[in-house]
This record gives structure tokens, C-alpha cells and sequence, in this order.
């Protein structure tokens, strides 16, 4: 078992990478630059709270998901594992598969939205399949333990916060770090996300088959 510190900063850097707090703020700052800054900062507020209600409901509630369906967790591991390869993969390569950002479909949907704060802005960008998955996967490492299930939740707030800051910050950030910075600091963080995402598969690999000796 990882000492409690290693195990905080692992979340902390989980989470991060899962939901991009920069690259999610140009897109909110893309998506809203004809809106005005109030109405703007009321959306970043409703979905960062909208969105952490999701996380938090499938942190709490996700292995009791998972039982009910009959899922293990190692098995979970190995999916989980794969999905978040594959979204790593999407924020290498800048593209928009609909695993954390939109489609083409779903952005033409939105521009004729005046309120983006549900969709696409709680969901898919910030509480996508990739976040729940993670927030599932760090409960399970935390291995029932309460201390630890406590730091996963902290953790998990922390980065919701940093989130919501660049949110009501997006207009600033945009200008700083423009639509080639963001997509330069998502695929940084692509690549992190992907040895994080291999190392959930073999997780769940050691634990399914322990006769098999996967380090």
C-alpha cells in the first residue's frame, strides 16, 4: 500500500489531468466569448457545482454500482484503465471522440445555446466518462480504507476548486496561453494521463491474475 502521501499526490495528479482545468477553461472562454462576463461567471459557478455533485455521487456511490451489477473491481480497473488510455490518446492528438469535450455535433448544439452551464459544460467536459471513471478507480485504491477514501474526496475538491478558479478566469486565461497554449498543456497532460491509465490495467491485472506475477 502506497504511504499517504504518495497516495494524496497520485489523486491530486489523477485528478488534474483528468479534468484539465487550463484546456477546460479556453474551451468555456471559446464557447462563451459572445456572453457576458456576469452571466459567464454565474455558468462556471452552476456547473462547477453541478458537475462536483456527479463526482462526488459516483465516489460514494460507484463500488455500490459496481456490485449491484456484478462487476469486480479488478475488472473495473482494466476498463476504467482502457478508457482513460484512449482519452489520453484523444488529448495527444487534439481530437474530439465525446470521451471529455464535445463532438462536432454537440458543438453546433451548443452554439445555439444562450446557458451552457448543464450541456456541454457540467457534462461531458467536466464530469465526462473519463472523471467518473477516475473517481471510481481512486476509491478503489483507497481499499476501504476511511482515511484514505477521506484524502480521495479532498483531493478531489481541491482540483474542482483550481477548476472553478480558471473557470471565472477563462477570459484571462484564453489570452494568456491562447487555443495552441491550451492544446500544448492537454497533451502534456495526454501523456501523463496515459502511464496513469496503464498502470490502473496492470492494477487490475495483478489482482485478477496474481498467478501471473504482473508487476
Amino acid at each position: 500500500m502506497q504511504p499517504m502521501p504518495e497516495f494524496a499526490l497520485s489523486a491530486f495528479v489523477t485528478f488534474l489531468v483528468i479534468l484539465d482545468p487550463p484546456g477546460t477553461a479556453a474551451l468555456f472562454a471559446a464557447m462563451t466569448r459572445n456572453i457576458a462576463d456576469p452571466h459567464r461567471r454565474v455558468m462556471a459557478w452552476r456547473a462547477s457545482f453541478l458537475a462536483g455533485i456527479m463526482l462526488f455521487a459516483f465516489a460514494l456511490g460507484g463500488e455500490w454500482l459496481l456490485n449491484s451489477l456484478g462487476i469486480t473491481l479488478p475488472a473495473f480497473r482494466v476498463a476504467g484503465g482502457i478508457l482513460l488510455f484512449l482519452l489520453a490518446a484523444d488529448m495527444v492528438f487534439a481530437r474530439q471522440s465525446g470521451l471529455r469535450s464535445t463532438t462536432p455535433l454537440e458543438n453546433e448544439e451548443a452554439a445555439t445555446r444562450e446557458d451552457i452551464t448543464v450541456f456541454p459544460l457540467a457534462f461531458p467536459l467536466i464530469a465526462g466518462p473519463g472523471a467518473m471513471t477516475s473517481v471510481v478507480l481512486m476509491m478503489g485504491r483507497a481499499q476501504s480504507d476511511p482515511a484514505r477514501q477521506l484524502v480521495v474526496l479532498a483531493v478531489l475538491l481541491v482540483v474542482m476548486a483550481i477548476l472553478l478558479v480558471m473557470l471565472l478566469g477563462a477570459g484571462h486565461i484564453l489570452r494568456l496561453l491562447g487555443m495552441t497554449g491550451a492544446h500544448v498543456v492537454s497533451r502534456v497532460l495526454g501523456i501523463i494521463l496515459a502511464a496513469l491509465a496503464l498502470q490502473f490495467v496492470l492494477d487490475g491485472l495483478r489482482q485478477a491474475l496474481p498467478g501471473l506475477g504482473v508487476s
